[in-house]
């Protein structure tokens, strides 16, 4: 099957932690930038994020999280990023409007029919709807239909999980922050369901290691081809 090639790309801690806790006002991005030790460096991720691919792909629920239903439609010049959300809920109205001011294009995939983005009238909007999802469809149609041959991957564990077990992952491309977070209930790189039995080990994924960077401020850059 044709898709485009996918690369998970996210800053994490080194206990692979990819929020500074359980709550909802816990956020990496937010929480790194005050923290001693951590926010010296953190610049190194933004600017890495802005060499990646044209086209992007996260979730509602972690663009609610960092408050796209309530900000101000943004004004200055729209990126030039093609813009996934995978959302059934989490997304207002105002959200996707604010994103359609943000990004070139925006694509919200759903399986929710009466998802607030259908009543959005923006030229740079496009809704595919799904009678359920599945990432390896969601994929094709975005290459076979909208020449979508690369993709970043920020979404949140949970996907992550999913997109894992489903075999969809070709790269990981990983910043790690120099701290320790913890806790069993605080979002991972990969979440979602755990294999039950040694039968689905074949769904784990083998890496193979591309390239180790030393940043500065002790964060180090990990890129990673999925070979299995």
């Amino acid at each position: 099957m044709k898709r485009p090639v996918t690369t998970l790309f996210l800053l994490q801690s080194v206990d692979g932690k990819i929020s500074t806790g359980s709550g909802n006002e816990l956020d990496v991005d937010k929480d790194f930038s005050v923290i001693n030790g951590v926010k010296e460096g953190l610049y190194q991720y933004y600017e890495i994020e802005k060499t990646t691919d044209s086209w992007s792909l996260c979730t509602g629920k972690t663009q609610a999280k960092i408050g796209v239903n309530e900000k101000a439609l943004e004004k200055s010049t729209i990126t030039d990023v093609n813009f996934i959300v995978i959302d059934n809920h989490n997304l207002t109205k105002h959200g996707i409007e604010y994103l359609c001011s943000k990004y070139y294009n925006v694509f919200v995939v759903t399986t929710n029919c009466a998802h607030p983005a259908r009543s959005v009238e923006c030229d740079n909007l496009e809704i595919l709807t799904y009678k359920r999802l599945c990432l390896a469809d969601v994929f094709r149609d975005l290459y076979n239909v909208y020449n979508c041959e690369r993709i970043t991957l920020q979404s949140g564990g949970t996907l992550n999980g999913v997109l894992l077990r489903e075999k969809v992952i070709d790269f990981v491309d990983v910043v790690i922050a120099p701290v320790l977070v913890g806790g069993k209930d605080t979002p991972t790189l990969i979440d979602g369901l755990s294999i039950t039995s040694s039968a689905e080990l074949d769904s784990l994924g083998v890496l193979q290691l591309e390239s180790v960077t030393g940043l500065k401020n002790s964060f180090v850059r990990l890129r990673y081809r999925v070979i299995s």
